[in-house]
């Protein structure tokens, strides 16, 4: 696999200082491309670790991404990236993410070098065939008849072995080099076994070795590698652009002000104490103090609150928020890695690194399971060469090396490595159909655990834009007239209040009137002139400040206050008609969706950086007790990190970015589908429909479809326990043990997907295979069957109908790819 961000020459990145801790020793974070599942984490944190220099090392399967911890006295950072390299993964800077086209021609290269293996299987099934029914392809050569089927399946050996799986033969020789046992040398140790097995059999002992048999087996194992390794890329491809995203929010450019002149300049040539000019609309290029001029700032990325916040000379600004009113000056007072922006995207760095590993079951299993397997052929060997001998016989080579072979065989974990990928498609198949997206492998098995779930406010209990609540009528007025006139003032302003009232007029019928004399009082309300009255909407203190007798209405405004309610005061010629309050609604399903979550057993924490006042209404509301208000990006993930460390698993629901470090620190981060595009990738989880009702039934799939992998997994071993000691015994040869481990695969099928393959969802093709399976073979080739230990009929059906299967099932689960 090559990408031209691997190469050296764009390596610069490594030749920056390294930042060192208290102790010392340095950190260095990678972004890895070739990761496929456990097994690949397990050889690169022992290739690592065995460096000299080289302390702990973290790698994240999910993220595709690994921390290491180093001395930079005794190694470099180059000597880590050309270790990773050695072994065959692809190194990149982890600040500059991958592509979308990048990712997608890496997808699409290993789809077509399964394709390929697919293909010589199928070409190698049908020479096979010709042989099984006795009919074996041969050429007319000097009046005799010469074989040629082997030789044709030696050339699909080699090709599926230094073609097609030429990746996997380079990630096994450096594995080797290293004496790291992992499954891509247990794949190339039955490869190799049959090929030479193969080539005794074409050019010594064709009788002793079937040439056929033998290499038929290095073609199918190393075809359904290549499977194992192209469905484990197509359920993780989800490459994470949160870091990337969040910096494209800060704009490429900023109005500096120098010498009385506006100049457009980059961003990056900015320097702390100069003045920014910010108009209406725009983003806020850097963090910095207004110097004059009076706004209305959108910060929900800050502090996830919907309401826009109000700024005026001295208030502070941070890039990236949107300045959606008056026109600003500003001073820059921090830029480059110091900004919020670039802050925040250090915070889900560092989530990432600081992210609690989940141990897979599978990787709990196979820690011993490859050397093992290696271990049994070669003893299978040693006692089929040396047992004859000590009974006074001679060495019997050829049943040994069918031993090896089959041992090889029915022990390389094809189906324990799909048990995992398999059932997280029929868990992400099911739970697509209620509106959740699964990106995570780790959120099946760790689901179950759960403990804790910290909720977002704004966007996930709430619906995320202000919306008016309530309606109270004044001085003969009725409601219906408090909304028309406020509506009618409000229909030209373009503050988010202003739209909410506009909105819930147009939503209760309430007819809005032309205007005259409109004049928006930045920060504090509107003033218009409506069917000849001049009318005020705005802040209960602007109604005071212009004489309108507010104190008999105090306590009502109070008590919209303490619901968490914004209250907006309408006046028309100087007398107060009525008072409008507009808030962030819960959502209807929040309540009922939390009582359910906290029926299983897991405890609701609300998280927010909104006022404490208003975060306890709106917990109120929804039955839950532990509130922890006016926290920054920072600090919802430090508040994640304090629970886990105490031994808690925790789910985070949150949909704005300064959710984002929360979201990629937690056990499972959950992500709202109308949230930002930050949230989003820092998740495990996509509620499309930002129900919080949700949740519960995620986790309902999640653990459902874990029980679906422990099964999967007692049908690999049962297939794997009972045919390696076969196998040993000679009982099993190489071919029986492919059909066995194709069989067990089908059935890991069968079991995770069930009714989804019904007959009515199986293409025609399939269809007309099985009616052939199922037809009678003729009399003349049932002689030949009756004495072939192989059947045709068996292996053509179990392969293709598997292999087939497997694909099939893939289309099912994974529509768009």
């Amino acid at each position: 696999m090559t990408d031209s961000a691997d190469s050296p020459a764009t390596d610069l990145w490594l030749d920056e200082p390294p930042r060192l801790d208290d102790s010392g020793l340095a950190h260095l974070q990678v972004k890895l491309g070739g990761l496929h599942c456990s097994f690949c984490v397990g050889t690169i944190e022992k290739a690592l670790t065995r460096r000299d220099g080289v302390g702990a090392v973290s790698v994240s399967l999910a993220h595709s991404e690994g921390l290491v911890e180093y001395d930079p006295d005794v190694i470099a950072p180059s000597g880590i990236v050309e270790t990773l390299r050695d072994i065959g993964y692809v190194v990149r800077d982890p600040r500059k993410v991958q592509g979308y086209e990048e990712e997608e021609a890496e997808l699409i290269e290993e789809r077509n070098r399964f394709l390929a293996g697919a293909a010589f299987t199928i070409v190698t099934l049908v020479l096979m065939s010709f042989s099984w029914l006795g009919r074996p392809l041969s050429i007319a050569s000097g009046g005799e008849r010469v074989l040629i089927g082997p030789w044709l399946i030696l050339g699909l050996a080699v090709a599926t072995m230094f073609v097609a799986a030429e990746p996997i033969l380079r990630m096994a020789w450096a594995s080797v080099r290293r004496g790291i046992l992992n499954q891509h040398v247990l794949l190339e140790a039955g490869a190799f076994g049959g090929l030479l097995g193969g080539l005794l059999g074409l050019f010594a002992a064709p009788e002793t070795f079937p040439p056929g048999d033998f290499l038929s087996v290095a073609v199918f194992i190393s075809t359904y590698h290549l499977l194992s390794g192209y469905a484990s890329t197509l359920v993780r491809a989800r490459s994470t652009q949160a870091v990337q995203r969040l910096l494209d929010l800060q704009p490429d450019t900023a109005r500096v002000v120098r010498d009385g002149t506006e100049i457009e300049v980059d961003v990056e040539e900015v320097q702390v104490g100069e003045m920014v000019r910010v108009r209406p609309g725009e983003r806020v290029p850097l963090d910095g103090d207004v110097v004059s001029g009076h706004s209305t700032i959108d910060e929900a990325m800050v502090t996830g609150e919907a309401i826009p916040v109000e700024k005026s000379e001295g208030s502070g600004l941070i890039g990236g928020s949107i300045n959606q009113a008056g026109s600003i000056l500003f001073e820059v007072t921090k830029v480059g890695e110091d900004t919020f922006l670039a802050q925040v995207a250090r915070h889900i760095e560092e989530a990432r690194a600081l992210k609690p590993g989940i141990i897979q079951l599978l990787d709990r299993i196979l820690k011993f399971y490859v050397p093992g397997v290696l271990a049994v052929a070669g003893l299978s060997f040693v006692v089929w060469v040396i047992g004859p001998l000590l009974t006074g016989g001679s060495a019997d080579f050829a049943t040994a090396m069918f031993a090896t072979l089959a041992v090889l065989v029915m022990g390389y974990p094809c189906a324990l490595g799909m048990a995992t990928p398999l059932a997280m498609m029929r868990g992400g198949g099911m739970a697509a159909e209620k509106g959740i997206l699964m990106r995570s492998g780790e959120a099946f098995q760790v689901f179950g655990e759960i403990s804790h779930v910290l909720l977002d406010k704004t966007g996930t209990i709430t619906a995320g834009s202000p919306s008016v609540v309530k309606v109270v009528a004044l001085a003969g007025s009725d409601k219906s007239q408090v909304l028309a006139l406020a509506a009618s003032a409000e229909q030209q302003s373009e503050h988010p209040l202003g739209r909410a009232i506009v909105d819930a007029a147009f939503e209760a019928g309430a007819p809005i009137h032309p205007v005259d004399e409109f004049e928006s009082q930045t920060g504090n309300g509107v003033e218009a002139v409506v069917g000849g009255r001049k009318t005020l909407v705005g802040k209960a203190g602007w109604m005071e400040a212009a004489g309108i007798a507010m104190d008999h209405v105090s306590a009502e405004i109070e008590a919209m206050e303490s619901a968490a309610q914004t209250v907006v005061a309408l006046a028309a010629d100087g007398q107060l008609l009525g008072l409008i309050a507009i808030a962030d609604e819960v959502k209807v399903d929040a309540r009922d969706g939390i009582a359910r979550l906290q029926e299983t057993g897991i405890k609701a924490v609300m998280l927010t950086g909104d006022n404490r006042r208003t975060a306890e209404a709106v917990a109120s509301l929804v039955g839950i007790d532990d509130v922890r208000a006016e926290l920054l990006p920072q600090d919802k993930a430090a508040a994640v990190r304090s629970l886990q460390q105490g031994g808690a698993r925790v789910l985070v629901v949150g949909d704005g970015i300064n959710d984002a470090p929360a979201l990629t620190q937690a056990d499972i981060g959950m992500a709202i589908g109308a949230g930002t595009d930050i949230a989003i990738e820092s998740s495990d989880i996509v509620l499309v429909n930002g129900r919080i009702n949700s949740i519960v039934d995620a986790r309902d799939i999640a653990t459902s479809s874990y029980a679906k992998t422990k099964q999967n997994l007692a049908i690999a071993f049962a297939f794997n326990g009972v045919g390696v000691p076969l196998a040993v015994t000679g009982i099993v040869g190489p071919v029986w043990a492919m059909i066995a481990m194709i069989t067990s695969v089908t059935m890991v099928l069968a079991n995770s997907f069930g009714a989804r393959l019904r007959p009515s969802s199986i293409p025609a093709a399939f269809r007309r295979l099985r009616q052939l399976i199922a037809a009678p073979p003729r009399p003349s080739a049932l002689a030949h069957l009756a004495r072939r230990r192989e059947s045709v009929i068996t292996v053509s059906a179990v392969a293709l109908s598997g292999m087939a299967g497997i694909i099939w099932a893939l289309a099912l689960s994974s529509p768009g790819l």
